[in-house]
């Protein structure tokens, strides 16, 4: 019998387009050697433009679909996305709490809300006080980042340095901010750990809009931990890993450009050609 590659479980919505969400997890994760596991958290209804629906699921179905199939199969790392609802971030912290040896990489995109209901600000601090804690690593764009880390006492929003060493405070082991920087042509992507940055890497500002760069780039940080490397490899091979399928994106529909997180199995099928 054959070694089984490393099982990583992803919690997040559906979403259709194979652009983010569960989909994008999926694709991303066995790219780069990993079997996904999936629980999906909400159906999303959108197109390659925009989100034009958003439907949570109840936590109890949640939690049903990740318990049972954990007490099957034994996973390297969790990947954690958008999860819809407080209460689907209680269930999910409860079972993250069961497995406290497993990675927890955290990308809480917070765009996404249940309707007109949403309270982003509740919402924020849900994820904050219920997952934060548990994460391995929080991958967080510059505004999300303040978002997370902002407290009622706040006059103004928190920089980003101060947003990272909150949530490390709230008890992450690493927060990944991305997408800061000054220059135009750059963006900039901070990994911060307890003794403050770890590493810093820039990289060019590709043409044009990109749908499920950040989930790409979640997942790819989970494959990574789940086949053995520690955080700060694991967060500049993940990168890397994105850069390329950004690079390499193709536009489907007629909104944004989804990454080609297969891009280098094409590689090799031209060079087959060539020879």
């Amino acid at each position: 019998m054959s070694h089984p590659p490393p099982l990583v479980l992803s919690f997040a919505p559906t979403d259709a387009t194979g652009g983010s969400g569960l989909q994008a997890d999926l694709l991303t994760l066995a790219a780069m050697g990993c079997h996904p596991l999936t629980v999906a958290t909400a159906v999303s209804v959108r197109d390659s433009a925009g989100i034009d629906d958003f439907m949570p699921l109840d936590s109890e179905l949640v939690g049903d679909q990740a318990r049972l199939v954990l007490e099957d199969m034994a996973v390297s790392a969790f990947k954690v996305g958008m999860v819809g609802t407080i209460d689907n971030a209680a269930a999910i912290a409860a079972i993250l709490s069961d497995y406290p040896e497993v990675p927890v990489v955290l990308d809480p995109a917070l765009a996404e809300g249940a309707g007109e209901s949403f309270d982003a600000e509740q919402f924020a601090g849900g994820v904050r006080d219920l997952l934060v804690p548990l994460a391995t690593v929080v991958i967080a764009n510059a505004g999300e980042a303040r978002r997370l880390a902002a407290t009622e006492e706040d006059e103004d929003d928190p920089g980003l340095e101060e947003s990272a060493g909150r949530l490390l405070a709230a008890g992450a082991d690493y927060v990944l901010v991305t997408g800061a920087g000054d220059e135009p042509q750059a963006i900039l992507n901070t990994l911060y750990g307890e003794k403050g940055v770890v590493r810093s890497d820039t990289w060019e500002r590709l043409p044009g809009t990109f749908h499920g760069a950040g989930a790409t780039l979640s997942a790819a940080v989970a494959a990574a931990i789940a086949n053995g490397l520690d955080v700060p490899e694991a967060v500049r091979e993940a990168q890397e890993y994105v850069w390329q399928s950004l690079s390499e994106a193709f536009r489907p529909g007629m909104g944004h450009r989804l990454p080609d997180r297969f891009f280098w199995a094409r590689e090799l099928e031209e060079g087959e050609d060539a020879a």
